[in-house]
């Protein structure tokens, strides 16, 4: 039996009414808006009690807990609120035929994925929502993939602070609906950030260990290629759209590509292009031997069928 790491589980709750202690010294509040007010001038570490149940809250400053309050309905979307995976299509450049999706975080109430995780990073709850992004997508898989297709599904390398304990709630997710392992494809996002490569070998390791491919995104002409790539051994290479976008008009962005394909397919790896919105960028990528391409040219993000 796994136990989950700290950040895996973190939760911040809400007590409509409590006691709130302030200097070892507990006082009753009768709603949060009391609550915000008796904090008001204090400087040091408070926590929540619920009296009830003797649930208490984390040791926060006063200041940290205030933001908590006046950011609760997105710290409870975070925490509770419904989600989807959105499907992007994935095509073999070859033929155009779809080889399968990414999946793609949603809130029900239109709040941006951007926003999503920019709260989740503040307050604590990043390896939970990626947790849960991972989740839907597998969600997605089950309904609307079909069963000789691939998901795509990204994932931080800094929201599995320990990979042995972190992934197995997304491992335990695919055997709850029955998926075999390698229709999934997980993809690190932000590659050229990624600074602690021995922790993403791990992170691979760990993956592929249960049969599944993985991937790395938004690689561009910052990203030590040669080095990363012998080292991470990824199965997929994502190109950034920056250097897709009206690459048949740029003969730099055309040399680059055609480097990372020489070097994608001596090391065995499969190549794909993002950000297709052109014909013409069609062409180019499959002139030069890409493998896989997406892109608002094949198809939006779309919301699936049950």
């Amino acid at each position: 039996m796994w136990s989950p790491c700290v950040a895996c589980a973190t939760t911040i709750p809400f007590f409509e009414r409590g006691l709130v202690v302030v200097n070892e010294q507990p006082r009753p509040y009768g709603s949060l808006d009391e609550l915000t007010s008796q904090l008001a001038d204090v400087q040091t570490d408070v926590y929540c009690i619920d009296p009830v149940t003797n649930r208490q809250t984390a040791l926060v400053t006063a200041g940290s807990l205030l933001d908590q309050i006046a950011n609760r309905d997105m710290i409870e979307l975070i925490q509770h609120g419904e989600f989807e995976s959105h499907l992007q299509p994935i095509v073999h450049l070859d033929t155009g035929e779809r080889f399968g999706y990414e999946a793609l975080l949603r809130s029900r109430n239109d709040i941006s994925p951007g926003q999503l995780f920019q709260a989740a990073n503040r307050f604590g709850l990043h390896s939970k929502l990626d947790q849960r992004a991972r989740a839907e997508a597998i969600k997605a898989t089950y309904h609307a993939v079909l069963p000789h297709e691939k998901t795509f599904i990204n994932f931080l390398p800094s929201t599995i602070y320990n990979p042995d304990y972190c992934l197995q709630h997304t491992f335990e997710v695919i055997d709850r609906y029955d998926l075999s392992p390698d229709r999934f494809i997980f993809e690190v996002v932000e590659t050229e950030k990624v600074q602690d490569v021995a922790h993403l070998q791990h992170v691979f390791s760990t993956y592929k260990k249960r049969g599944m491919k993985v991937a790395l995104d938004d690689v561009g002409a910052g990203f030590s290629t040669l080095d990363m790539l012998k080292r991470l051994e990824p199965d997929y290479v994502k190109i950034d759209r920056s250097y897709i976008s009206f690459c048949d008009q740029d003969a730099e962005k055309r040399a680059f590509l055609k480097n990372v394909r020489q070097l994608t397919r001596t090391m065995g790896i499969t190549l794909l292009a993002e950000g297709i919105e052109r014909a013409e960028e069609v062409d180019v990528c499959r002139e030069l031997g890409f493998d896989l391409a997406q892109g608002y040219y094949f198809g939006k993000p779309a919301p699936y069928a049950l």
